[in-house]
């Protein structure tokens, strides 16, 4: 999503859900209305606490911000699955660091 000074920021899917809302669906397009439907789906935090989440991922823990997104956006619940979205990553993060930051997700996580 482009800002007004032209630099891009990368968004959670709870974040696009609530800017789209904020918009009035009477007033998306076609293409608009199906990634809200997507987004409402398959957002798992509001956006408020995804923003948080994402803040403190990049300050405190040292994850790159699109890193921080991408683990926003899937909330994995084990370790395993914490560690797919670090793969690429060039710095190679402890196990109990990795637990801690599962820890953290969890305690955010929506009720199902």
């Amino acid at each position: 999503m482009s800002q007004k000074n032209g630099a891009e920021r990368s968004l959670t899917l709870p974040q696009v859900k609530e800017l789209l809302q904020s918009l009035g669906e009477e007033n998306l397009d076609q293409f608009q209305r199906r990634t809200l439907d997507y987004v409402s789906k398959f957002s798992k935090v509001d956006a408020k606490t995804a923003e948080k989440l994402v803040e403190k991922l990049v300050k405190e823990d040292g994850l790159e911000e699109e890193e921080a997104v991408q683990i926003v956006n899937c909330m994995p619940r084990v370790v395993e699955e914490l560690r797919v979205f670090l793969a690429g990553g060039r710095k190679i993060i402890e196990t109990s660091k990795l637990e801690v930051i599962v820890a953290f997700l969890n305690e955010h996580r929506k009720s199902k």
